[in-house]
């Protein structure tokens, strides 16, 4: 088999729980995998056939199945990696991958934080779960044969959480945070810009079974999107929100911006009353009303001016432990447009950075004092006909370099009041606090069937190393 050829596929009847079943999968293996769940389809990957790394000079392409290259990033990395993606996603192969906060510096001024900026996969192998199919795909019938009896254990193992929780301290970097929003108030009112969103992170004191938090947290939460990954350094189970983007084969690109919060308690009657509070409270409302407008504006960059609509407007989506504000706009690629122009139009996410993004990043950074990593950043997929789905990184748990830590933050525009603010980052931060199951202390067996991990060249380093857990970092 050579690299740009497709994948074999096996259809079986599948009667499991996708989300426990594929988190038991990922429990299973040592290797570089991504889950990655939308609208009730749980697709697992492994293995690393091909890797595209993008840093701030350079995009590399490496990888058991690939040969070696190199290209200059440009002023368009994502077009650049595109580039070399565009050999397997032409013979119908998925990517996968995860784009660091770091990468918006690319695009928006500013000197990109870390050294990978962006990592792309070639999987060796995945599983797509539904209620009531799997489909295994791999590279040759005894390769599905393989998977087949992967599947079959992962299934009679599947991941089901104790009743065990870690506690973490939501008071961690609060006064850190009230100053840093006091602060971006006075450069708001100061006309320096208009909306920046302001974040902090509170660490995980122990170790953590990421498949066991993760199907825990995906049981109470409502998400866009959620995942479980590991590769490139990162390991992180998120249950995102809202999308990035998502570009499809005839070239509709849908956005879907939340900005506007309250807490979500499960009291019917107290939280309808705060849904209609966040209705009318007019700094909510401002606040969600001007994200929509710089995504209007992001959408006419790259699509027809006449395809550009907003399909939902301030209706309230549910997300765990809160309730926001929710739009959802769609538009057209323009002729000569593709798909990695508008994932660069709309990245980062302006729920995640803020407005203008040139001086809300710079902001950002000067008040979190670190690099935010792979938060606030987006997690995608690309499937074989080439459709891109990218997840916002929010309400996620990271872990990297033996830190596990969380990240939440708040858009803060003129009139906001930094006690509200730093309550609002408890809100978002208990959607994932309350999900977070201690790991076992005995080495967990790895499956046999070992995939294949690529190595980067020597020239080509790894990613940012994580930031001290007392760092501020994003919604």
């Amino acid at each position: 088999m050579t690299h740009r050829d497709p994948f074999a596929e096996r259809a079986l009847p599948f009667t499991g729980d996708p989300v426990s079943v594929a988190a038991a999968l990922s429990a299973a293996t040592g290797g570089s995998h991504l889950l990655y769940e939308r609208d009730g389809t749980v697709v697992w990957s492994e293995g690393e056939s091909a890797v595209v790394e993008v840093t701030g000079e350079t995009v590399t392409l490496y990888g058991a199945d690939a040969e070696a290259r190199d290209l200059a990033a440009g002023p368009h990395p994502l077009a650049a990696a595109g580039e070399f993606l565009k050999d397997w996603t032409g013979a119908g192969r998925p990517v996968h991958g995860w784009l660091s906060s770091g990468l918006a510096h690319a695009y928006h001024g500013g000197a990109p934080g870390g050294r990978v900026l962006a990592r792309f996969v070639v999987p060796e192998r995945e599983i797509s779960l539904t209620p009531s199919t799997a489909v295994l795909r791999a590279g040759s019938p005894r390769a599905l044969d393989a998977l087949e009896r992967r599947l079959l254990r992962a299934e009679r193992s599947a991941v089901e959480p104790g009743s065990t929780r870690i506690a973490v301290d939501l008071e961690e970097a609060a006064d850190r945070y009230r100053g840093a929003v006091a602060e971006a108030v006075d450069a708001i009112r100061a006309g320096e810009l208009d909306k920046a969103i302001l974040s902090r992170r509170v660490s995980v004191p122990e170790d953590v079974d990421l498949p066991a938090t993760y199907v825990a947290g995906r049981r109470g939460h409502l998400p866009a999107r959620s995942f479980l990954l590991r590769h490139g350094g990162w390991e992180a189970a998120g249950f995102s929100p809202e999308i990035v983007a998502r570009i499809d084969t005839d070239g509709t690109v849908t956005a879907q911006p939340l900005a506007g919060t309250r807490a979500l308690t499960g009291d019917a009657e107290a939280d309808a009353a705060r849904r209609a509070e966040l209705r009318r409270d007019a700094k909510e409302v401002y606040e969600h009303a001007v994200s929509v407008r710089l995504v209007q504006e992001e959408l006419h960059t790259v699509c027809r001016p006449e395809s550009v609509r907003t399909e939902e407007f301030m209706a309230v989506g549910e997300r765990g432990s809160v309730q926001h504000l929710a739009s959802r706009l769609r538009g057209r690629l323009a002729p000569g447009r593709d798909r990695w122009d508008a994932l660069a139009a709309l990245y980062p996410a302006v729920t995640a950075s803020g407005i203008p993004k040139r001086p809300a990043l710079a902001l950002i950074r000067r008040a979190e004092q670190h690099e935010r990593g792979l938060y606030s950043g987006a997690v995608l997929r690309m499937e074989a006909d080439g459709t891109l789905d990218a997840a916002l990184v929010l309400r996620t748990v990271l872990r990297r370099a033996g830190r596990t830590w969380l990240c939440a933050g708040a858009g803060i525009v003129a009139d906001s009041t930094p006690e509200r603010e730093l309550e609002e980052t408890r809100e978002k931060l208990r959607a994932v606090s309350g999900h977070l199951v201690p790991a076992v202390p005995a080495v967990p067996a790895v499956d046999t069937a070992a995939p294949t991990v690529a190595t980067a060249p020597a020239a080509v380093p790894d990613d940012e190393p994580a930031a001290a857990p007392t760092a501020v970092n994003a919604p």
